[in-house]
């Protein structure tokens, strides 16, 4: 008996032996190669690959249409299974383990019959940086006090949205980028501007999957600037440091590119690849500071978080400012990201400013101004509040305020009722610009921000936008068809195009638009002083805070 079960013991032993060397050289005798690249893969993840949600701009799976890992992937719209689909379905359950991708791994798909294959995301470099061949795209020339970019044609590159997966590129152009009839973009792809990985776009009802990469050529416009120079103020192996004029934004945003501080200083003092140490409103004017490298990037803004700068702007405002201190703590409130306009309120951010009134001349008053915080449009949003707004600011002192222009947090009207007065006032004045707005802004509305009664109502926005060439001083020289348009693509199609500054297919180009004045592009608010541990930089006080400025 005993001998019975000793013998039971050998055998039943032996097999498990058996059994797991005979597992263990299955899923590891295999698995060599897949382990290798998992870890090449990861060495690139941490080289600066983003995952596919991070290349998507989406975070969640969820939000992207992403399956949980492990469940097979639905076939998209009109796709047909691939020819003996079934059969593998129906294999033994030994086979469809051994064939699974173990954790962690995406499962490479060679594409069923007929189905389009997306390539895997390039490999992105992290951090923003421009060299010679993006300040090459085109030139800056000088008219009527303004610096001004001779149009260009620019490639927009983005990675499908996790919102557009499943839809078809008609479906995405036609409810996300209004700005342009359908017909523009059909004209489009027939000149060859549209690419879906790198390969010419045939038809707009091509269905985008995961990581689909989409590149768009456009013949680009933008406004113009103040001529005058960005100045350097200081220069070290550290940092660089300038004194930004007015009406430049500090790095391309919107419409804006070329006519920015990063590209002026690129293309004309050859310094490159700065990290910005702070921002400035395109309006404002003064001390801008920018790292050379991104460790000492790091190190000042970690001085920034740990509250060891101290910035001082001056401004003029209107009316008799106190003579004594004035501290406001009023929270603020982002009304609208896409117009930029904030409010105090109960709900916003906690901020501190304090001012001090430096001069009055009898009609207004010049204010020195030191922010204890870092919010949106903060010295600005106070001054409002206090009954004393910039003089020529072009948001904060406007009558689509009301009656007081914010006086107190007084605001009798909804943000809906005060976007579309601003909007409409700006129209009016021929300065859409002044809220980094363009007509074709108008057209699919302004969704955003922080509730949803801050979103334009769609009644007035087609209003505005029917008016919008009208009532910003542009002129349309001459119609187009766009069906019978010539297809010249420029760069798109590779034809050498010595003229690139008119194109068949761009709105833009048959608008005459009416040119500011340089002093509409300065607001009377400057960055006067920055100080942290080891460093203090000044820039002049401008003309306008003198104590003999006179208002014309």
């Amino acid at each position: 008996m005993w001998l019975g079960g000793r013998l039971w013991l050998q055998v039943s032993g032996q097999v498990c032996i058996d059994l797991r060397r005979l597992t263990f050289d299955r899923t590891w005798g295999g698995r060599r190669g897949p382990m290798a690249e998992t870890l090449s893969t990861g060495a690139e993840t941490a080289s600066g690959l983003g995952a596919p949600a991070q290349q998507n701009g989406d975070a969640g799976g969820d939000a992207r249409g992403e399956q949980p890992p492990g469940r097979p992937e639905p076939a998209g719209p009109g796709v047909e299974p691939a020819p003996g689909d079934a059969t593998q379905a129906a294999r033994s359950g030994e086979q469809a383990a051994t064939a699974a991708p173990g954790p962690g791994k995406r499962k490479k798909r060679r594409g069923a019959t007929g189905e389009r294959v997306v390539p895997p995301p390039k490999k992105r470099r992290a951090g923003v940086s421009f060299g010679d061949e993006h300040f090459a795209e085109t030139s800056y020339y000088f008219e009527g006090g303004l610096r001004k970019v001779r149009p260009y044609y620019f490639d927009f590159r983005t990675y499908c949205k996790g919102r557009w997966v499943g839809h078809s590129l008609l479906h995405v152009f036609s409810t996300e980028f209004r700005a342009q009839p359908l017909a523009y973009y059909e004209a489009a792809v027939r000149a060859g501007r549209l690419h879906l990985n790198e390969e010419p776009v045939q038809d707009l009802s091509v269905v985008l999957k995961d990581n689909d990469f989409l590149r768009n050529t456009v013949h680009r416009h933008e406004p113009p600037v103040t001529a005058e120079p960005v100045r350097l103020l200081a220069e070290n192996e550290d940092v660089v440091v300038v004194d930004k004029p007015s009406s430049i934004p500090v790095h391309p945003c919107g419409r804006f590119r070329h006519n920015t501080v990063i590209f002026i200083l690129g293309k004309e003092h050859q310094l490159k690849e700065l990290h910005p140490l702070h921002r400035l409103d395109r309006l404002t004017s003064g001390v801008l500071m920018f790292a050379k490298t991104a460790a000492v990037s790091e190190r000042i803004h970690e001085q920034v978080r740990d509250r060891q700068l101290e910035k001082e702007y001056m401004c003029r405002v209107e009316g008799e400012f106190p003579a004594e201190e004035v501290t406001c703590k009023e929270p603020i409130l982002v009304v609208s990201y896409k117009v930029g306009v904030c409010r105090v309120d109960p709900r916003g951010k906690p901020c501190e400013t304090v001012f001090q009134r430096l001069s009055y001349n009898g009609h207004s008053s010049v204010v020195r101004c030191r922010p204890l915080t870092g919010r949106t449009h903060q010295i600005r949003v106070h001054l409002q509040f206090l009954g004393h707004p910039i003089l020529n600011d072009p948001i904060y002192n406007s009558i689509a305020w009301g009656p007081s222009r914010g006086r107190g947090g007084h605001i009798p009207k909804t943000d809906e009722e005060l976007l579309r007065d601003l909007v409409a006032e700006h129209q009016a004045k021929q300065s859409l610009d002044a809220l980094d707005l363009c007509e074709g802004d108008l057209s699919p509305g302004l969704p955003d921000s922080t509730a949803p009664s801050s979103e334009l109502g769609k009644n007035c926005l087609g209003e505005l936008a029917a008016s919008a060439q009208k009532m910003d001083g542009a002129v349309e020289a001459g119609p187009q068809d766009l069906a019978t348009a010539p297809l010249a693509s420029g760069k798109a199609t590779g034809i050498d195009v010595v003229d690139q500054e008119t194109d068949p297919l761009c709105a833009e180009c048959r608008l005459v638009r009416q040119d500011p004045l340089p002093q509409d592009l300065v607001m009377f608010l400057h960055a006067l002083r920055y100080k942290g541990p080891g460093f203090e930089y000044f820039s002049p006080m401008p003309a306008w805070a003198q104590d003999d400025w006179q208002e014309d």
